[in-house]
């Protein structure tokens, strides 16, 4: 097992774990719960931890993390409507057609 990076709280590291799996990159959380701790310990040790279950994978993580907290902006044009449609939308909202 090899640690990967340290998630800001439960939600974001559950989430980040739960697409690296869907990616074909086992990830654990680890210290899930140890936000209880907060205040006897230093903050940064209560903090949840994302730990790959295969260190072969750790470059492939990283580069999933990235873009999974980088998402490139998409913007495309409706060939129906003709209206610009920003953002990971993949229909229409103007119209309701499909992205090309």
């Amino acid at each position: 097992m090899k640690k990967l990076t340290t998630a800001p709280n439960l939600a974001i590291a559950t989430l980040w774990a739960d697409l690296l799996c869907h990616a074909g990159v086992p990830t654990t959380v680890q210290r899930a719960y140890n936000s209880s701790l907060a205040g006897q310990v230093p903050p940064d040790q209560t903090l949840p931890e994302l730990w790959l279950t295969d260190a072969d994978n750790f470059e492939r993580a990283e580069r999933l993390l990235v873009e999974l907290q980088h998402p490139v902006s998409r913007h495309w044009m409706c060939p129906a409507c003709r209206e610009m449609i920003d953002g990971p939308f993949e229909q229409c909202w103007n119209c309701g057609a499909a992205m090309p």
